[in-house]
């Protein structure tokens, strides 16, 4: 770091919040009144048990991103109209903060005690056995941890990843402590893989009346109850000891903070890191698959990554096991550089991520060979990335993804600090960690995922809230694409996002300090740019020799230098993550066959036709392709109803046989510009074209 570095305390850490109770019995009732009984899906217990098991999927200390499970024993009938014991679990895919009693399948409890009896059980028979035990073969796959819940001896059973119990737990001497504080009042089960594994080791372990619950170690934590409420007033209390525990003589820690001025901002860093990152590959369209880059930072985060152990705490692993699924097992770790000194900060940075990749290799070579079966290495690129003085930063396929790792990360660091706080932070070793991110049963689900043509593409469209701009984002939204919709308008720039999942931004295109903030904004928010579509324009008319200066300018500013201004920007940004791009320019058959009276609309665009192509040629060899669209006659905020009005009653025709005026005879639609601009996007192998969308104008084609 080029700054001084100067030192300040810390009090160990901040001190845990204790576990709030927030069953409500009016909110219950509430809720009941929502659900329709069904005899087959929905009882009184169901509905019990989705109003506990909201109350901890929406408590973050808790439960994440759809870990966690929950269950109840209950009858419900089966297709012969016969009532029938049956266990209903949380099934694959859904959260607990907002789950519904559909995502609570039932299965035949008996058929699954018979089941738990066997002595062995591969993974993927389980899941057959879970599956042909549903009542309902349309249910969502059951919880692997199904056999647990249905072999316990309790009504309700709630489970969850509690940030105090796995601190307490991921110690040296982590079930000694945990013993010193719940004494019998729950039964100890030491880290074994979840699944059939798991759930032999709790049979044997024979929980019993006097237990409320079970913790097992470097995991989480179960509570039991014969009521929902029972169930869920145990976990609340086992939980708070725990957080209470962690509160007691905790150690103090010195922190090491830089002067923030001195430090680049995330606009600047994030593009570095997503060019690292990158994987290259010939399977895919582009030349690279990066990732989405997100940036987080508060107060907690600036206390963990300012500890002077950080190098240590950092690089032993992961909180519990299946983080590793999201997270990998560790961090890089870098130092955030000066704003002058990017170029260093960006050589050192593919150092370390070449550095992790080989690590990485290894890691698997070490244990592909230890554990039976086929596998093939994952990508080998970080999830997160920790960068001193600036904060955290995490990769996805998506900002959905991304967001993700960033909230498992951030409790890592909780549970490590309050794990230091008291002692010693140990996880499981690296070997339990590969068997959780190689499991067979998550193996099968990457391999079934298919990536669509614009995963982790950011693409961003001035003009956006317009009819031609809406119609490239829902098109570019629905291949996977991160969208942000830039216009003039902030309300309808966001109201457009909003309609297809993506951002919407303010900006306007003439003002160059605008342009510039804006794009920093897509920067810190999403890594970087692939794909700009420099859409925005308006239609200014007059002939030539009678059209003032002012008008003409004004043309030109929108038309033409607007998009000078965001092209450049678009390359800052690419040529920082060092993989290419697509610039894609809205111009207009105008810039080859001018109308009549149009001339102030149609030389500005002629212009910007050059444009795209001094594009081409300058940063081809950087890979950046440059290409434009010369669409006409398609409604939009340039092509109004008033002049599709005026201009067919000019030329003594419909206004349907206006719009419909090419050789095709068919009227050019938003959406037909907007599959243009995809096409050229996916066109890997082009720059410096110009394809028409008019329906066959030889007038207007290319010479």
């Amino acid at each position: 770091m080029s700054a001084p570095a100067h030192q300040m305390p810390l009090e160990g850490g901040r001190l845990p919040r204790i576990m709030k109770n927030r069953w409500n019995e009016q909110d219950l009732e509430t809720l009941a009144g929502e659900f329709a009984p069904q005899p087959r899906v929905v009882n009184r217990d169901v509905v019990e048990l989705v109003y506990a098991s909201r109350l901890l999927g929406q408590n973050p200390k808790l439960v994440l991103h759809g870990g966690g499970n929950t269950s109840v024993k209950t009858k419900m009938l089966d297709v012969t109209g016969q009532e029938i014991d049956v266990v209903c679990v949380k099934g694959s895919g859904w959260d607990l903060g907002d789950i519904e009693p559909q995502g609570l399948p039932a299965l035949r409890l008996e058929a699954l005690c018979a089941v738990a009896q066997v002595d062995t059980l591969s993974d993927e028979d389980m899941v057959n056995a879970l599956r042909c035990n549903l009542l309902n073969n349309a249910a969502p796959t059951p919880s692997v941890e199904t056999l647990l819940h249905a072999t316990l001896p309790y009504k309700f059973v709630l489970h969850t990843h509690a940030n105090a119990v796995v601190s307490l737990t991921d110690q040296p001497d982590g079930e000694q402590l945990s013993r010193e504080l719940y004494g019998d009042l729950v039964t100890h089960i030491p880290y074994v893989m979840p699944g059939f594994v798991l759930a032999k080791a709790v049979l044997n372990a024979k929980c019993g009346p006097r237990h409320q619950g079970m913790i097992l170690i470097n995991h989480g934590v179960f509570s039991f109850g014969e009521t929902a409420r029972q169930a869920y007033d145990i976990m609340i209390d086992l939980v708070t000891r725990a957080e209470e525990r962690l509160a007691e003589n905790r150690k103090s820690v010195e922190s090491i903070r830089f002067p923030i001025e001195n430090i680049a901002g995330p606009e600047l860093i994030s593009p570095i890191l997503r060019g690292a990152t990158a994987l290259h590959d010939d399977a895919t369209p582009a030349p690279a698959r990066p990732f989405i880059v997100m940036h987080r930072t508060n107060d907690r985060i600036r206390d963990y990554l300012a500890r002077p152990d950080l190098d240590r705490i950092s690089q032993i692993g992961v909180a519990t096991p299946d983080h590793v699924i999201r997270t990998k097992q560790l961090p890089v770790l870098l130092e955030a550089p000066a704003p002058n000194a990017l170029v260093d900060f960006a050589t050192k940075t593919r150092a370390s991520i070449d550095a992790y990749t080989d690590a990485y290799g290894a890691y698997f070579q070490r244990h592909d060979q230890a554990f039976p079966g086929q596998r093939d290495m994952l990508d080998p690129m970080p999830r997160v990335v920790l960068v001193r003085g600036s904060g955290l930063y995490t990769l996805g396929k998506t900002t959905q993804e991304a967001n993700v790792i960033a909230d498992l990360a951030e409790t890592t660091m909780d549970v490590i600090t309050d794990a230091e706080a008291i002692g010693r932070y140990v996880p499981v070793d690296e070997a339990q960690t590969f068997e959780v991110e190689y499991w067979s049963l998550e193996q099968a689900k990457l391999k079934q995922a298919i990536e669509k043509p614009f995963t982790r593409r950011v693409v961003v469209i001035t003009g956006g809230a317009g009819a031609i701009g809406l119609a490239c984002g829902e098109a570019f939204a629905k291949l996977g694409a991160e969208v942000v919709l830039l216009d003039l308008d902030e309300t309808r720039a966001k109201d457009a996002a909003q309609s297809i999942g993506g951002l919407g931004l303010a900006c306007d295109v003439t003002q160059a300090n605008q342009v510039t903030h804006t794009f920093d904004k897509i920067a810190s928010s999403f890594g970087g740019i692939d794909v700009v579509i420099s859409n925005a324009g308006a239609a200014w008319q007059g002939r030539i020799g009678d059209v003032d200066d002012k008008t003409l300018r004004k043309s030109f500013e929108l038309n033409f230098f607007a998009h000078q201004t965001v092209a450049r920007h678009a390359v800052r940004l690419m040529r920082r993550q060092g993989f290419g791009g697509s610039l894609l320019f809205n111009v207009s058959k105008q810039a080859v066959n001018p109308g009549r009276d149009f001339g102030p609309y149609g030389l500005p665009k002629a212009a910007t036709m050059a444009l795209v192509r001094q594009y081409a040629v300058d940063y081809g060899d950087v890979g950046i392709r440059s290409n434009g669209v010369n669409a006409d006659r398609v409604r939009s905020g340039i092509v109004t109803d008033e002049m599709i009005k005026n201009r067919s009653k000019a030329r003594n025709v419909t206004q349907e046989q206006y719009m419909s005026g090419n050789l095709l005879g068919r009227e050019v639609l938003a959406k037909d510009v907007a599959q243009a601009f995809v096409d050229l996007a996916l066109a890997s192998k082009t720059t410096g074209a110009i394809m028409t969308v008019d329906g066959g104008n030889i007038a207007a084609a290319l010479r």
